[in-house]
């Protein structure tokens, strides 16, 4: 059809409107075979009309009463003929009339829940009224999925008040018939598929349920399905010639939501059993924080912290789970990805939501602003319960921080809106720690800091050994100074966005020239600098052995016991990270360390007792350099030469 409407705009031309034209066999076949990517949402799509069905009815039969009488409870029934393979689904909601088939099943796009919803809408606006209508539809084109997996398809459909009902019935090619139903067909709708030859799974009464569980749980009325039939006595069946009596039905879904119900009528022991539903662990979440947020936009979330982290936990970052998205309470998706940050994958629970934007087929979400704003709630949620545990149950926390801390730390890089909280929460060891597990947090530190100290000192190393053990914390040991020890891989990462918190600077005193004169005497001070005037010379000699493997020689005022050490320029990237990236098969940017020195130390004055010798100097040297190198757990180019070097050394 199309509409040509000739306009005469001011400059004289007339301009023709017309109406877009649509192929509509074409456009049903684009519906059934390209817009759903998995063939059982078919049933989530029916099993949401028959529910929004249901829901009608309710609305209407609260000012009609008389509705809901002649189709007793509002269920949902889901009935299986294997034999002449057809799949039944059946409410005994509103049902349609003549008319309102045509228009909902035979126009594409047509949806009649959302053109309830806007006939409802206008009703509240012109009674001042609000009513929460939990229907689900709004596109129009679920009915027709269930052509993914049927030839054929009838529909036989009685209005509720209504005498006549009526039989649909199409192959899915473009056309559909309608005919009289008998005088006795109940109230409701019954969708019969003939299921096509490639479809034979879902005769099988399992997949059916499995379905129903994943997809349709929750949904508010019961989803029927036949129990399973007893098992017969030898000799009883069909003695008499009877016809055996229709199986019974039992309900397979939930048929409610925890997370719709108030607080104040759950218990702990209902949080519990409802996470081990969810999230399929045999063991209690640690903790939980359930709101309801209603304004702009509404939405409810239940968010569980396992005690534990699963078998597989560190393999799911490209693919995260754990975080169900239901819209008005059916399964869209496992959301974590949209819903929260990487770091924080680790959360389970679900997020039901009134009004988020879905793609039509209702298995994607459409990126928009009302998504990044229930990120951005319940990434504060998420933090806020951290936060409480941290304060109020510290051994809970620690068994958090055991199981998940290490993934915390990622949201120092990854999440800069919220990165002085991550930083709140993070437990490391310090050099006042007995073992790697005494932990202290940033406020801890702070609180412990003494003197003139206004910085943050921490240490990053591959190793709890090496970090307690490493020489560039001797100075600062010697003068009582605490410093950070971050051991495990991550840090070295991480340590590259760590620049404040709670406004003190975060120093790494493996990197840069570290001013240690504010925390020691003015004797000190004179004294460093005296050592330094008296070592030129053997600085000068070292630099000239080592040529381009270091940037610079000098004296060190980090070292007390260890002869030396290799420091970086204070943005360079660390000698570890520099490894792993080459162990990634990436090109790591090409530095060169500092090679700082402790001329009081023996070996420093072998070196400067044998500057004549430039063979031994050179094999000092050397030497240096490459236990310089051990230390901060780098490897050798040349394993083979430095014990040569040092046998050398050794026996000379």
């Amino acid at each position: 059809m199309s509409t040509d409407t000739p306009t005469a705009p001011e400059s004289g031309a007339q301009v023709e409107t017309h109406a877009f034209q649509a192929d509509v066999q074409q456009v049903l076949q684009l519906v059934i075979h390209s817009l759903y990517s998995n063939k059982d949402i078919f049933l989530r799509e029916l099993v949401s009309n028959a529910s929004d069905a249901c829901e009608k009815l309710r609305f209407e039969a609260i000012a009609a009463p008389a509705l809901l009488a002649d189709g007793g409870e509002l269920t949902i029934d889901l009935l299986l003929d294997a034999d002449a393979r057809t799949l039944t689904i059946r409410d005994n909601g509103i049902g349609m009339s003549r008319e309102e088939l045509m228009q909902n099943l035979g126009t594409v796009a047509h949806s009649g829940t959302r053109r309830f919803l806007d006939s409802l809408a206008a009703g509240q606006r012109a009674s001042g009224e609000s009513i929460d209508a939990q229907l689900i539809g709004q596109f129009g084109v679920g009915f027709y999925s269930a052509f993914i997996v049927a030839d054929r398809i009838d529909v036989t459909s009685r209005r509720a008040g209504h005498d006549d009902a009526w039989i649909w019935r199409s192959n899915g090619d473009g056309q559909f018939s309608l005919e009289a139903a008998p005088a006795d067909t109940p109230r409701g709708t019954a969708l019969r598929l003939h299921l096509r030859e490639d479809a034979g799974d879902y005769l099988q009464d399992w997949k059916l349920r499995s379905l129903v569980r994943t997809y349709s749980d929750h949904v508010a009325f019961p989803i029927r399905m036949a129990a399973p039939a007893p098992k017969a006595n030898d000799g009883e069946d069909g003695e008499d010639g009877e016809e055996a009596a229709a199986p019974a039905l039992e309900t397979v879904n939930q048929a409610s939501a925890l997370w719709t119900r108030s607080k104040s009528d759950l218990s702990d022991d209902d949080y519990k059993a409802f996470y081990k539903h969810v999230s399929h662990d045999f063991a209690d979440p640690l903790a939980w924080t359930h709101n309801r947020v209603e304004g702009n936009q509404n939405f409810t979330s239940l968010l569980y912290l396992p005690a534990h982290a699963p078998f597989d936990f560190q393999a799911g970052r490209d693919e995260r789970k754990g975080l169900k998205l239901y819209v008005k309470r059916v399964f869209i998706m496992d959301a974590a990805e949209q819903m929260l940050p990487a770091y924080l994958r680790f959360v389970r629970g679900v997020v039901d939501s009134d009004d988020l934007p879905l793609n039509v087929s209702r298995e994607l979400l459409q990126e928009s602003r009302q998504v990044e704003r229930i990120k951005g709630a319940l990434t504060k949620r998420v933090l806020d319960q951290l936060e409480k545990i941290a304060r109020d149950e510290p051994e809970q926390y620690t068994t958090f921080w055991n199981a998940f801390g290490a993934t915390l730390k990622e949201g120092v890089v990854e999440d800069g809106a919220n990165r002085e909280r991550v930083l709140k929460l993070l437990r490391f060891p310090t050099t006042r720690s007995a073992s790697a597990d005494e932990r202290a947090s940033l406020d801890d530190y702070i609180g412990r800091m003494t003197g003139l100290q206004d910085e943050i000192y921490y240490l990053t190393a591959d190793g709890w050994n090496a970090a307690r053990n490493h020489p560039k914390l001797e100075a600062l040991k010697a003068r009582g100074v605490e410093v950070i020890l971050m051991h495990e891989r991550i840090d070295d990462w991480m340590s590259g966005y760590l620049h404040e918190y709670a406004g003190k600077r975060l120093r790494n005193v493996a990197k840069g020239e570290i001013d240690l004169d504010k925390l020691g005497s003015a004797e000190d001070k004179a004294k460093q600098e005296e050592t330094a005037k008296a070592a030129a010379p053997l600085v000068e000699t070292l630099k000239t052995a080592l040529g381009d493997r270091v940037k610079d020689v000098r004296v060190s005022n980090r070292l007390v016991d260890s002869a030396a050490c290799l420091v970086l320029d204070e943005y360079e990237m660390s000698l570890q990270m520099q490894q792993l990236m080459k162990s990634l098969g990436q090109d790591a940017p090409a530095s060169a360390p500092i090679l700082e020195i402790n001329p009081e130390h023996a070996l420093l004055k072998r070196v400067a007792a044998a500057q004549d010798d430039d063979a031994r100097v050179a094999d000092y040297a050397a030497l240096l350099f490459e236990q310089a190198t051990l230390a901060e757990g780098g490897t050798l180019d040349d394993p083979a030469a430095f014990i040569a070097r040092m046998n050398r050394l050794l026996v000379g």
